[in-house]
């Protein structure tokens, strides 16, 4: 494993405020939340794959909304058939029962069929996908551009993701660490950094101290030093993007 399997850490944190500016649309049988640019192009595009918490939470809708300010066309699908994690459940609640009822099998369809919508139905040139928590293991999996895949990748406090799908990655990828995190602990940050650096392909990887795992998602805005990385680790992906999406073009 490049991370470990997840944990209640990955369902709780605060809910933010403000109003979602997107919409929503079929893909596939599959609704997924839409957010475009000002000037509605689709050249550039950005697929966020959520955390367990869903398509239709706030905190993503709000992000979705901040890549599109910046220029892109953001599309974030309900990896979950409509059975999303409710934020903060009890610590009774059976995360890993849960999971066996989301396996790859059934998210692997759901990330392609909206890569191959942006692209050849939206016209995107590239394609950037951003992962938080059960994300990330989708934007490795799926960052493949030599097979038409996704372009380039940006993850934050990564879950579950296998060694053996991080070392097949063939693009660009950015990573945002917790300092706290048992998920995605040191030892498993130092791993992941050799992988990358023997792949030969662009990354970066930047931690941030005196948060926790599912702080780029979920952090206590109230808190200044939370909120602080929250938004660094945001414009971190938005910097990755316009170097190696929009970058010469």
């Amino acid at each position: 494993m490049a991370s470990n399997m997840p944990a209640r850490c990955c369902t709780v944190g605060v809910k933010h405020t403000g109003e979602a500016t997107g919409e929503y649309q079929d893909i596939d049988g599959v609704e997924t939340y839409f957010s475009y640019p000002e000037d509605r192009s689709t050249k550039h595009g950005i697929i966020i794959l959520t955390d367990v918490i869903g398509h239709r939470f706030i905190n993503s809708q709000l992000i979705a909304d901040q890549f599109a300010a910046n220029g892109y066309l953001v599309a974030m699908p309900d990896l979950f058939h409509g059975d999303p994690v409710k934020l903060n459940r009890p610590a009774t609640f059976n995360l890993m029962s849960w999971l066996e009822g989301h396996p790859t099998e059934r998210v692997d369809p759901v990330v392609d069929s909206v890569i191959r919508y942006i692209r050849t139905r939206l016209g995107c040139e590239k394609i950037g996908t951003v992962g938080y928590c059960f994300g990330a293991k989708y934007v490795v999996r799926f960052l493949r551009p030599d097979e038409g895949k996704a372009d380039v990748g940006y993850i934050a406090h990564p879950g579950f993701v296998e060694l053996e799908e991080f070392s097949a990655i063939t693009g660009p990828l950015s990573i945002a660490a917790a300092e706290t995190d048992d998920i995605f602990p040191t030892s498993k940050r130092h791993q992941s950094e050799g992988i990358l650096r023997d792949s030969g392909q662009p990354y970066q990887i930047n931690l941030y101290g005196g948060v926790e795992h599912g702080f780029a998602i979920r952090a206590d805005l109230s808190d200044k030093a939370k909120k602080f990385a929250k938004e660094q680790a945001f414009l971190q992906a938005v910097q990755w993007f316009d170097e190696f999406i929009k970058g010469g073009n």
